[in-house]
C-alpha cells in the first residue's frame, strides 16, 4: 500500500448520531429542567451500567418479544465468554440494582435515571439505534397516589419546557388473572375474523394478542374497535385503583382520555398504563410511556414489591422543543480576552483566571495555525463569541498596568470603551454584568455564578 494513500474516513455507526455543540444546550435545558423537577418531588438519581447480563433482559422483557428476538445488541465477552447486552431500556437495570443492593429495606424509593439505550431497529426519522431516555421508577408504593404523582410530574415538565401539545392517554390493564380471562375471549373473537387479519396480526394471535389492539393498520380498525375490552374484565380491586388515579388527576385538573386500547407488549405491566402523545411529530406519537409493574420484582427473585415508572425519549422531546421555538446556543461567554504581544498574553492569562474566580465565563484568545491574529481579527472573534465585553490588553495597557474594557452589546453607536486599572478590572466587569444596571431581557441569568 503506497504511503501517500489517504487514510479511509471512519464515520459513526449507522443509527448512532453525534450530538454536536450546537444542540448540546437544548439537551442541557431538557436535562436540567427534568432533573430539578424530579428533585422537587423527592426523586433520587441512580446510574446503572450500560451493559448487563443478557438474561436480565430475557427474563424481564420476555424471551418471545420483538425486543429480545430482533432488537437487542447482544454479544459474547471475548475475554471470558459472558453473554452481555447493551441495555434496550432502563427499568430492568434499575430493578436489578434495587434488589442487588436491597434499596427498599428501609422503605420505598423514588428514583430517576437518564442515559443511552440501544436497539437494533431499522433507523428512520426520530428512531435511532443509540437513543437517550429519561425515566423514573417509584419502588415500594402500592396506591393510586404514586401513579398520579408520576403523571403530574410529567405535566409539570411539559409546562416548564413550553410544550403545550402533549396529551395524556390512560388505561388500566388489570391483573394477570383478569388479563387471562380477557385474552381467552379476545383470541376467540379474533379467530372468528382471522381471514381479515394481516400477517403481523396472525403471527401475534396466539403469542401476544393484546398487541393486535395496538395495530396501526387502517383495515383492521373496525375489528379492533369491536373487540372485547379489557376494562370490562377488571375486578373490584383493579377498578378501585384506576378510579383512585382518575380521581386525583380530576381534582388537579389534569386532562386525559381513557384509551381502552392502550396496552403494553411486555408481560410485567399491570393496572395503570399511560402514554403522553403528540401529533407534532407525524405518526411517531408517543413521547413518554409509563405504567405499573408490580409483578416484575418477584419475577427477578425478590420478595413481592410494587413499582411504577415511566420513560421518555429525549431525542423526540428535543425535536418538540425545536419546533416550539427553542433556539440554538445563547452566549458562549461573558468576556472575550484580546491581547497582543508576549507580556500582554501573560497578563491576559492572569486576568482570565481572576474573572473566572469571580464566577464569569471567559474565552481567552489563542493562536491558530495562522498565528496570534491582529487586533482587528481578534475583535471579530470577540464579537462572534456572544460575549458581553471584550477586554483588550496591548503594549500600552501593559506599560500603564491597565486594560481596555469594551462593551460589545450596547445599543447601536453607544458601545463605550473604558480604560480600567488592571487590579480593578474584575470588579468593574462584575458590576457591569451583574450589578445595578437595568439590562431588561438581555441579561443571561447567571445561575452558575457562586
Amino acid at each position: 500500500m503506497s504511503e501517500n494513500k489517504k487514510a479511509e474516513k471512519i464515520t459513526s455507526v449507522k443509527g448512532m448520531p453525534d450530538i454536536l455543540p450546537a444542540d448540546a444546550h437544548l439537551w442541557e435545558i431538557f436535562e436540567n429542567t427534568a432533573q430539578s423537577i424530579l428533585q422537587s418531588y423527592g426523586y433520587q438519581n441512580i446510574r446503572t451500567p450500560i451493559v448487563e447480563e443478557t438474561r436480565l433482559f430475557a427474563r424481564a422483557i420476555g424471551a418471545v418479544t420483538d425486543i429480545v428476538e430482533k432488537e437487542m445488541y447482544s454479544f459474547e465477552d471475548s475475554m471470558n465468554g459472558d453473554q452481555l447486552t447493551l441495555r434496550p431500556e432502563g427499568t430492568a437495570g434499575v430493578v436489578r440494582a434495587v434488589l442487588e443492593h436491597n434499596l427498599v429495606y428501609d422503605g420505598p424509593k423514588r428514583l430517576w435515571y437518564k442515559g443511552q439505550m440501544f436497539r437494533h431497529e431499522r433507523p428512520q426519522r426520530g428512531r435511532y439505534r443509540q437513543f437517550h431516555q429519561f425515566g423514573a421508577e417509584a419502588v415500594g408504593f402500592t396506591g393510586p397516589d404514586i401513579d398520579a404523582e408520576l403523571i403530574m410530574l410529567c405535566r409539570r415538565l411539559w409546562d416548564d419546557l413550553g410544550l403545550p401539545e402533549i396529551r395524556l392517554e390512560l388505561n388500566s390493564i388489570g391483573d394477570a388473572a383478569e388479563r387471562a380471562a380477557h385474552r381467552v375471549d379476545l383470541i376467540k373473537y379474533l379467530e372468528q375474523h382471522e381471514e381479515l387479519l394481516d400477517a403481523e396480526a396472525k403471527r401475534r394471535l396466539h403469542t401476544n394478542p393484546l398487541r393486535i389492539l395496538d395495530t396501526k393498520n387502517p383495515a383492521l380498525q373496525d375489528i379492533v374497535n369491536n373487540a372485547p375490552k379489557l376494562l370490562d374484565y377488571l375486578g373490584e380491586e383493579s377498578l378501585k385503583h384506576f378510579e383512585g388515579v382518575k380521581n386525583i388527576l380530576d381534582r388537579n385538573a389534569v386532562q386525559y382520555t381513557v384509551n381502552t386500547r392502550l396496552v403494553r407488549g411486555i408481560d410485567y405491566y399491570n393496572r395503570t398504563v399511560f402514554e403522553w402523545v403528540t401529533d407534532q411529530l407525524g405518526a411517531q406519537g408517543t413521547v413518554c410511556a409509563g405504567g405499573r409493574y408490580d409483578p416484575l420484582i418477584e419475577q427477578f427473585g425478590g420478595k413481592p414489591t410494587p413499582a411504577v415508572g415511566f420513560a421518555m425519549g429525549i431525542e423526540r422531546l428535543i425535536e418538540l422543543m425545536k419546533s416550539a421555538g427553542e433556539t440554538a446556543a445563547p452566549n458562549q461567554c461573558d468576556v472575550y480576552l484580546v491581547h497582543q504581544g508576549e507580556e500582554a498574553q501573560m497578563q491576559a492569562f492572569i486576568l482570565g483566571e481572576r474573572i473566572r474566580d469571580a464566577g464569569l465565563d471567559v474565552i481567552l484568545h489563542c493562536a491558530t495555525a495562522a498565528g496570534a491574529g491582529s487586533f482587528k481579527s481578534q475583535m471579530k472573534k470577540a464579537d462572534g463569541s456572544g460575549a458581553s465585553f471584550a477586554i483588550i490588553i496591548g503594549e500600552d495597557e501593559v506599560a500603564n498596568n491597565t486594560a481596555s474594557v469594551k462593551a460589545l452589546r450596547g445599543a447601536e453607536g453607544e458601545q463605550q470603551q473604558a480604560t480600567v486599572a488592571f487590579e480593578e478590572v474584575v470588579g468593574y466587569v462584575v458590576d457591569q454584568i451583574i450589578g445595578g444596571h437595568d439590562c431588561g431581557d438581555d441579561c443571561e441569568d447567571h445561575h452558575h455564578h457562586h
